[in-house]
């Protein structure tokens, strides 16, 4: 193996990882922005503001991370990539607006909530990513 081809390998798994640290963050100041206004801190809304801010630029760092690792993969994998965000967000954009007006005109007794739209997204790209793959295996 070359001496190119491992420094683009640790590269890689260096990417990988930064990534996975800013998602967990991420992840916690999620968590953190969500329940904290009820069981930390009960509705002060200062420290909903702070953490929301938090969680936006982790959010940042998280966005610069996946942009990071995105251009350390080779050109099929980031054509799987790109192919699977490209229909997450076209499912996202016309299901989520879709079930937007069911809600506005009260055809579903449920309010249109985010995490729908979110878990949605979600589990498009995450088969789109897995159709990609075989497509090229």
């Amino acid at each position: 193996m070359s001496e190119q081809n491992n420094n683009w390998k640790q590269q890689n798994i260096n990417n990988t990882k930064r990534l996975a640290a800013w998602t967990f963050a991420w992840l916690i100041t999620m968590a953190i922005a969500s329940f904290g206004p009820v069981f930390i801190w009960d509705g002060n809304t200062t420290m909903s503001s702070i953490s929301v801010a938090i969680n936006l630029l982790v959010g940042i760092g998280m966005i610069w991370a996946n942009k990071k690792h995105l251009a350390g993969l080779d050109e099929m994998q980031q054509k799987v990539q790109l192919n699977a965000m490209a229909i997450a967000l076209g499912v996202g954009l016309v299901f989520g607006l879709a079930y937007s007006n069911l809600d506005i005109a009260n055809v579903i007794e449920s309010d249109a909530e985010i995490s729908h739209l979110v878990m949605l997204i979600g589990i498009t790209y995450l088969v789109s990513t897995i159709i990609g793959l075989r497509k090229y295996q």
